[in-house]
C-alpha cells in the first residue's frame, strides 16, 4: 500500500500522493449482492474492499425486503384483530400507536445490521471504505482519499426509486419506499404511486394499520406476475379495502392548505382524490451516475440506457468490471445476491458465470404470498407451444388451509409433454416457502415423476405437492406394460 505522505509523514508541502490499495476484488455498494460477493470472495481466500457510500445491507435491510416484511408483521397483527369472528373471537378495531410501530421496525433493521457491520466485516477481513466511488481510469477507483487498484471489481451500487413526471408533484412532499419507514405519524389518506411489488406491499400494510389507501398504477398492478395468481393476491386486497385503479393516469397533483388533491384519469372519466400522503413507487432507477462510466471505459445497454451493458457471465465491456442486480439490470434480493457469489467466482477463478433465471424464485410479499420459478403460463406458451400441461391444487383443498381458514390461493405446476418440470407458482399462505421445492427440483433438472416418492407431513400445506402429482397422473394414459402387469397379477393367488 502506498501511503498518503502529508498525512503519515507529517509534510505540508508539495503534491499529496492518494493512498493506494491493491485488493484482488473491489465491491462498490454494500447491499445484498455485494455483500454475497464479498463473503464469497472472502471464502476463495481473496483481499477484498468493500467500498460503500450510505448504511451497510442496501435497500434490502433497510429500505426493502427486511424493513417490509417487519411493517407487514404489524399490519397483520391488527388485520388478525379485525378478522378473528371466524374462529369464535370478539372482533374489535386495534389501537395503532404508529410511532410504536415504527420504532419495532427499526428494532429488527437494527437486530439483524450486527451481522453485517462494519465490525463484522472487520472480522472477515475485508477493508470498508465508507465513501462514494467513482472511477479514475479503467482500472482505479477513488473512493474517499485512497485509490483502489484492484484486479478486479463488482458493481453492485443498487437502484432508488423513480420520481415520475408528473404536473404538481414538485410542490408537494412525499414518501418512496426509501424514505417511508422514517414515518412515525399517522397517515389518514395514501396515495401509492405505482402498482407494482414494492407499491402494493406498502399499500396493503398501511390499509392493515388502518389508513385508508388507493394505488394507482398507469398499467397493469403486478405486471410481471401470472395473471391468475396475481389475481388472487388483488382480490384479497380489494376485500380489505385498498383501492386499486388500474389504466389510471395523474393528471395533476394540487398543493392546499390542508391535505393533497390528486387528479385522476381513468379511460374517459376524471376525478378529485383528497389525500393527506403520497408515496411514491413508481419503478427504480439503477444508482450509477456517480461513478464516472466513461474514464472505466463502461457502456450503457442499447436496449435500456438506464443499465449497464453486461453478457451473460456479468462482466461489461471492461474485462476487470462486473456487473450484478439492479445496476444490469436483473433486479435485487435474491437475484443479486446469487449473481454476487456466481460473479465473485468468476472474476477471481476465472470460471464461467452462466446461470439461468428461470432457476431464481421470485416472491412478492403481498398477503396472500405470490411466489414462482421458472416459466410462467405465458411464457411456457412462448417457448413451447402447446407442449405443455398446467396442473393446479385449490388452496380450499388443503386440510391445513381449511383448518386455519387460508383457503385464499392456487398452485400451478408448468409441467412439458415428457414431464419436465417448466415452472411453478403459489399465490397463498406461505407461498415463499412453497416454492423453494420447486426451485429445488429445477435446479436439478427433476421431472413430475421424481416427486411421485414424496411423502408430505400430515396437515400441512405441503401436502399440495402431491396433489399436483396426483392432477399428473389422473389424466395421463395407463402404461400398456403396467395394464399388462395388472392383468398378469390376476391369476396369481
Amino acid at each position: 500500500m502506498i501511503f498518503n505522505l502529508a498525512r503519515h509523514c507529517g509534510g505540508t508541502q508539495g503534491a499529496v500522493l492518494a493512498e493506494t490499495t491493491t485488493p484482488d476484488l473491489c465491491v462498490i455498494g454494500a447491499g445484498l449482492g455485494g455483500l454475497a460477493a464479498v463473503a464469497e470472495a472472502r471464502a476463495l481466500g481473496a483481499s477484498v474492499v468493500l467500498v460503500e457510500r450510505g448504511r451497510i445491507g442496501g435497500d434490502y435491510l433497510n429500505a426493502g425486503v427486511i424493513p417490509s416484511r417487519a411493517l407487514a408483521a404489524a399490519a397483520g397483527r391488527a388485520h388478525a384483530i379485525r378478522s378473528s369472528a371466524p374462529f369464535g373471537i370478539a372482533a374489535d378495531e386495534p389501537k395503532v400507536n404508529t410511532r410504536r410501530v415504527h420504532d419495532a421496525v427499526q428494532r429488527v433493521i437494527a437486530g439483524l445490521a450486527v451481522a453485517d457491520g462494519p465490525a463484522r466485516l472487520e472480522a472477515q477481513g475485508v477493508e470498508l471504505i465508507r465513501a462514494e466511488g467513482s472511477f479514475v481510469d479503467a482500472r482505479t477507483l477513488a473512493a474517499g482519499d485512497i485509490h483502489v487498484k484492484a484486479r478486479r471489481f463488482i458493481i453492485a451500487t443498487g437502484a432508488r426509486t423513480a420520481t415520475p413526471a408528473i404536473a404538481g408533484l414538485d410542490a408537494v412532499p412525499f414518501f418512496t419506499s426509501e424514505t417511508i419507514f422514517d414515518n412515525t405519524r399517522k397517515l389518514t389518506h395514501l396515495a401509492v404511486i405505482g402498482g407494482g411489488p414494492i407499491g402494493l406491499e406498502l399499500a396493503q400494510s398501511y390499509a392493515g394499520l388502518g389508513t385508508q389507501v388507493t394505488v394507482i398504477e398507469a398499467a397493469t398492478p403486478l405486471p410481471a406476475a401470472d395473471p391468475e395468481l396475481a389475481a388472487i393476491a388483488l382480490g384479497r386486497m380489494r376485500e380489505e379495502g385498498v383501492e386499486i385503479l388500474a389504466q389510471s393516469g395523474i393528471v395533476a397533483i394540487q398543493a392546499r392548505s390542508q391535505g393533497i388533491g390528486v387528479i385522476v384519469r381513468t379511460g374517459g372519466d376524471e376525478r378529485m382524490l383528497d389525500v393527506s400522503h403520497i408515496l411514491v413507487a413508481d419503478g427504480r432507477v439503477p444508482e450509477l451516475d456517480a461513478l464516472n462510466l466513461d474514464k472505466a471505459g463502461l457502456r450503457r445497454s442499447k436496449a435500456d440506457p438506464r443499465f449497464l451493458d453486461v453478457d451473460r457471465r456479468f462482466r461489461t465491456g471492461n474485462r476487470r468490471i462486473y456487473a450484478i442486480g439492479d445496476a444490469a439490470g436483473s433486479g435485487g434480493g435474491a437475484v443479486a445476491a446469487h449473481q454476487g457469489r456466481v460473479a465473485a467466482r468468476a472474476a477471481l477463478l476465472g470460471l464461467a458465470a452462466l446461470t439461468s433465471a428461470d432457476m431464481l424464485p421470485r416472491v412478492t410479499f403481498t398477503d396472500p404470498e405470490i411466489a414462482e420459478v421458472g416459466l410462467t403460463e405465458a411464457e411456457a406458451r412462448k417457448r413451447h407451444g402447446t407442449g405443455f400441461r398446467v396442473l393446479r391444487a385449490g388452496f380450499a383443498d388443503s386440510d391445513r388451509a381449511r383448518a386455519t381458514q387460508q383457503t385464499h390461493g392456487l398452485a400451478k405446476l408448468i409441467v412439458a409433454r415428457d414431464g419436465r418440470i417448466l415452472g411453478a407458482g403459489v399465490a397463498g399462505d406461505r407461498a415463499g416457502e412453497l416454492v423453494a421445492l420447486f426451485t429445488l427440483a429445477l435446479s436439478l433438472k427433476l421431472g413430475i415423476g421424481d416427486l411421485r416418492p414424496l411423502v408430505a407431513p400430515n396437515a400441512t400445506l405441503s401436502e399440495i405437492v402431491p396433489e399436483l402429482v396426483a392432477d399428473y397422473y389422473r389424466d395421463s394414459p395407463v402404461s400398456p406394460w403396467l395394464a399388462r402387469l395388472v392383468a398378469i397379477n390376476r391369476y396369481i393367488p
